[in-house]
């Protein structure tokens, strides 16, 4: 993966918390809030009193989770604590929430500080300045959050075995034959350059597809002396015009936008990512740019409401970007034993889709498929640490999905770096530099699939918006028998049976519908998908936040959840006036359609739907911070056996990567199984 240098506590009354969640049959609840309040209540006592009780029998609550509900959020980073030396400098980002006043803007203009960028559309400044003075500037009401300029680096047959494949040939609605690939619509690759001259990203005319570049890196060039861009644009995007297809891409039709943010060395600064992200969202509808693949990362440190690089993703997905982030390769310790905890940043942003990476074991078939040992793990442990230093997790269920991403042949741009390092990764012998191609694995390469998909789907249906691609991608995804939800997600991308939905997903959709509203022009499609030689089951659900749902009415009917403007997790629990009896209501009104219902643990799954397989964990250890369960699963801070702890069946959660190491996981090629 690259690397690029939450919500509050729930409430105690969330039912989730009893350790065992709740399944609940999601149900309007309009002229019912009366009633619904007095059983919630009732519902909230016997939940509390249960939790008293699982104190008594084992279940063992961190008693720094009683803070005062009073205690207000830090508004600096926690790496960036306790930097008050006189006279050493550090470059930070300060995220605003609204203009600077007099007092700011004078001190941003004092002796020893120096704004080193102004992104407008993202309210963020990126400064230089004193450590000494890092608090007084978090003191200013309009300053919202100040972090580091952290490190980023990059993350590391595919369209038979993804189904891909199978629906190129298409029939519009007006009955007329065309090819589906993506035409016509932009992805930004954020990434260390392209080389827009391989044959793989050039039209049938022989032209590039590479519409756009620009340098975000500071060394003056577009193009990929590192290796590692080219070969994710030509996964997301490459031609079938060469070696008889079988290096080809997923959305062979569409633009690219080059927007380098990683430097020669494939690393860069967040600062740079936010800079190239900021241009995006000014500049988007020039290039039609409707998906954005950031193959990239760095720890995930901070909640994903203070950390800058998640708000501007989602600041992205809001504007109508749908944005694929890497899981990261951090899945297994040195010793090869699994390691949870350990997705990176933005893939710990709730609006992006996450991709984990998945082996096919050179197979076109997908009854073999597994998920590699090294893609990372959820749940995210980036947090939030309020007055009182207590750390708040975020505990967000990903990846959302998972993709091919085991030893990928793809374009190879000339004399990187990652192939002069490395000269055995070199995939074809040929003296043509336009068309060399090499191996790389990594959910770096497994992202840039979710990517390609999404754009053959807005292809078909441009009223899409991200949440309903991401609904899509979920709800027709394939559930890999013997993984649990934090290693697959949903499960493993299922291209065919996602375009088959979109077909009948009806093409006037628009930001009016109401909750409810038919969403589809003819009744549902069989849930199964066939692709080489076998048939199998879709999940035939989604995942939000801290649980997932099942059920027809999330493809049959329309949810305010996918609208934009709000995640897929409002739809249950966000812990800000949750309002729980036979339906869910929020604070903001967002709810999810009656037929809706919420599963209540983890699952490890049997091959079949999201909901079918073996208990793994209850979703209410999600909900809390350092919960203990009687059978010894701790979803903590990781202090207690040191650098990870143990879990009942000897599996280590990671206490995450160190903030300010840049290593995450090592270079993709490192990754191949």
């Amino acid at each position: 993966m690259g690397t690029l240098v939450a919500r509050p506590l729930h409430n105690c009354l969330s039912p989730s918390c009893a350790g065992g969640g709740l399944k609940t049959k999601m149900e309007t609840p309009d002229l019912k809030l009366i009633r619904r309040n007095k059983r919630y209540f009732g519902l909230a006592a016997i939940i509390c009193t249960s939790l008293v009780a699982a104190l008594l029998f084992g279940i063992l609550l961190d008693d720094r989770a009683s803070a005062s509900s009073q205690v207000k959020p830090l508004k600096v980073s926690s790496d960036l604590r306790g930097h008050n030396a006189d006279g050493n400098r550090i470059d930070v980002v300060i995220q605003l929430n609204g203009k600077p006043s007099g007092q700011l803007n004078s001190l941003l203009n004092s002796n020893g500080v120096h704004v080193r960028k102004q992104l407008k559309m993202l309210d963020t400044l990126v400064v230089s300045l004193p450590e000494n003075i890092i608090e007084t500037v978090a003191a200013f009401p309009e300053v919202s959050y100040v972090s580091p300029d952290r490190t980023v680096k990059v993350e590391g047959l595919i369209s038979q075995t993804t189904g891909a494949a199978y629906r190129r040939n298409q029939v519009s609605s007006s009955g007329a034959s065309y090819t589906l690939d993506g035409s016509g619509v932009g992805i930004a690759i954020f990434d260390s350059g392209v080389y827009a001259a391989h044959k793989a990203l050039q039209n049938s005319y022989g032209q590039s597809r590479v519409v756009f570049s620009k340098d975000f890196t500071g060394e003056g060039r577009t193009d990929d002396p590192y290796g590692h861009g080219t070969h994710v644009a030509a996964i997301a995007s490459g031609n079938k015009l060469y070696y008889n297809a079988a290096y080809a891409g997923i959305a062979m039709g569409s633009k690219i936008v080059n927007l380098r943010v990683l430097n020669a060395n494939g690393q860069g600064h967040v600062s740079n990512l936010l800079e190239a992200i900021d241009w995006l969202l000014i500049n988007r509808t020039t290039y039609n740019v409707r998906v954005a693949n950031m193959s990239l990362g760095m720890p995930a440190v901070d909640s994903y409401k203070n950390d800058p690089l998640c708000n501007a993703v989602r600041r992205l997905v809001d504007a109508g970007v749908t944005v694929f982030a890497a899981a990261g390769n951090d899945g297994k310790n040195t010793a090869g034993e699994k390691v949870y905890g350990q997705v990176h940043s933005p893939g710990n942003e709730p609006s992006a889709i996450t991709v984990g990476a998945s082996n096919t074991l050179g197979t076109e078939g997908r009854a073999d498929d597994v998920v590699t040992t090294f893609s990372s793990r959820g749940p995210t442990r980036s947090y939030s640490t309020d007055t009182n230093g207590v750390r708040h997790y975020d505990n967000v269920i990903k990846p959302d999905i998972v993709a091919p991403g085991n030893k990928i042949i793809s374009a190879e741009s000339p004399g990187n770096a990652l192939v002069l390092a490395r000269p055995e990764i070199n995939a074809v012998l040929t003296t043509d530099t336009t068309n060399k191609m090499m191996t790389l694995s990594g959910t770096s390469m497994s992202a840039p699939i979710g990517a390609g998909a999404a754009a053959m789907l807005l292809e078909m249906n441009p009223k899409l918006t991200p949440n309903m691609v991401k609904m899509i991608l979920m709800y027709t995804a394939q559930p890999l028998a013997g993984y649990n939800t934090f290693e697959q997600g949903a499960g493993e991308i299922n291209i065919a049976g996602a375009a088959d939905l979109t077909a009948l997903i009806r093409s006037d959709l628009s930001t009016s519908f109401q909750r409810g509203t038919p969403l589809l022009t003819t009744v549902p499609p069989d849930p199964h998908t066939f692709i080489y030689d076998s048939t199998f089951s879709w999940s035939q659900g989604i995942l939000l936040n801290h649980t997932y749902a099942t059920g027809i009415n999330l493809i049959t009917q329309y949810q305010s959840i996918y609208g934009t403007g709000v995640l897929l997790g409002d739809g249950v629990l966000l812990g800000d006036g949750v309002l729980l009896g036979d339906g869910v209501l929020l604070g903001d009104g967002v709810l999810l359609g009656d037929g809706v219902l919420l599963g209540d643990s983890i699952i490890t799954s049997n091959g079949n739907t999201i909901s079918e397989g073996v208990w793994f964990c209850p979703t209410g250890v999600l909900l809390g911070d350092g919960v203990l369960l009687g059978d010894g699963v701790l979803l903590g801070d990781g202090v207690l056996l040191g650098d990870g702890v143990i879990l009942g069946d000897g599996v280590l959660l990671g206490d995450r990567v160190d903030a300010t190491s840049i290593l995450m996981g090592g270079d993709d090629t490192a990754c191949m199984e």
